[in-house]
């Protein structure tokens, strides 16, 4: 079937529907024309939209495609950036994936993160004795990850630096002048990190990005720099989950004393139900190169392909019924399934998946055990709500705790 024969949303330009409806912009329209691909018109380019594992196997399995050119300028600078990983194909995507890989996975980063947040957010938190959720556990992984990663006190204690790393994530699905400045504060960061890069101690994850090589010479120092903040900026992007993560503990409280006493497993399971229930990556985009035929679909070369991630988590045929929090559905990153993509669908180490979910789930881990093991805390009023027409999504007030104590002090 070519993009021609599938049903249409109808609307000359869909761009001010995308914007105003955000997640549900795919999975209600699939719905409503009873398909899981369609056709539109996005920023006046022509665009198929799938949700469901068809979209997810031709994004994350399907040779023809590359992810240049699908994504909106400012989205792609104030996330991955020309000349990232991401942006690569083939045999080259795979060798500096390799380092990622390397970096995230094989080695130890999902403990020492762990380790280096759940201390100092504990410590944070039990200083200010109140804390909004999503701006402290995101400005603490920020630290943590920029001492991880082998920067100094002048950068990882730099609080714009700070800031400009969570902007970069909080700001890509936004249009407006709070997204020039963003934007702005990125390139400043670039020129930080390309100063420091001198000083890194020999084996810290950022020094290896920055003597990688490739046809035998190490990383530009543009390059080396987008590839750093790859590393740092999904680490930081955690902070999101982590919010979530509170909300729910904040709107099913019984979930704190069954987890206070709960082992690794069960706070995984319950951890990755966050995940696939929380809004956090909207749908992910590609470029075909030649023509491709995928299940049914013949698509031409240039054909703009977007595949709806938090729709396809919300599957009624994937996931019985879909807004129930139910962590007993045994779902794992350890385990590629073309319906539980969170952070993307296929293998991570030769796909464009995120290779971060290890790490992810460590430092979600370590929150859920702040949060019902070493912390008692009260839930002022506020405003937990959740708008999926801002993208990427948040509760709205970020979770806000007060009375914070530990534990052991009140015994």
């Amino acid at each position: 079937m070519r993009p021609g024969a599938l049903p249409s949303d109808g609307a000359p330009d869909a761009t001010l529907a995308l914007l105003r409806e955000g997640y549900r912009f795919i999975p209600d329209r699939c719905m409503r024309l009873g398909t899981d691909a369609f056709r539109t018109r996005l920023m006046g380019r022509k665009a198929v939209c799938l949700t469901g594992g068809r979209g997810i196997r031709l994004l994350y399995g399907a040779d023809g495609l590359t992810r240049r050119g699908a994504m909106p300028p400012t989205v792609l600078r104030l996330l991955q950036d020309k000349g990232s990983v991401q942006q690569l194909d083939g045999a080259a995507h795979r060798h500096r994936k390799a380092l990622f890989m390397a970096v995230l996975v094989e080695e130890d980063a999902a403990e020492r993160l762990a380790e280096a947040f759940g201390r100092v957010w504990t410590a944070r938190l039990c200083d200010e004795g109140e804390a909004n959720v999503l701006a402290e556990a995101s400005d603490t992984l920020a630290q943590v990850a920029c001492e991880w990663a082998g920067f100094d006190q002048s950068i990882s204690g730099d609080a714009a630096l700070r800031k400009a790393l969570v902007e970069m994530s909080a700001r890509a699905g936004s249009v407006g002048p709070g997204t020039m400045a963003a934007l702005l504060r990125r390139r400043r960061v670039e020129r930080q990190l390309a100063r420091a890069l001198p000083g890194l101690p020999e084996g810290c994850p950022a020094r290896r990005v920055a003597t990688f090589e490739e046809d035998g010479a190490p990383l530009a120092t543009k390059t080396a720099v987008v590839e750093i903040l790859n590393l740092l900026r999904p680490i930081v992007a955690v902070g999101r989950y982590i919010a979530f993560l509170a909300r729910t503990l904040a709107v099913e409280p019984e979930w704190q004393q069954t987890l206070s006493c709960a082992d690794r497993v069960d706070i995984e399971q319950f951890c990755e139900e966050v995940r696939r229930q929380s809004p956090f990556f909207p749908m992910v985009g590609a470029m075909t190169t030649r023509k491709v035929s995928h299940e049914g679909l013949d698509l031409p070369s240039g054909q703009w392909v977007l595949a709806d991630l938090w729709g396809t988590l919300q599957s009624q045929e994937a996931f019985p019924l879909p807004n129930q929090f139910h962590p007993g559905r045994q779902l794992s990153w350890r385990h590629p399934n073309e319906d539980f993509v969170p952070q993307g669908g296929g293998d991570a180490a030769t796909t464009h998946r995120c290779p971060g979910e290890r790490v992810t789930l460590a430092l979600m881990t370590a929150a859920v055990r702040i949060l019902c093991g070493r912390l008692s805390w009260d839930l002022p009023e506020q405003n937990l709500d959740v708008a999926l027409n801002r993208m990427p999504a948040a509760p709205e007030s970020g979770v806000l705790l007060s009375g914070i104590r530990r534990l052991d002090a009140l015994s």
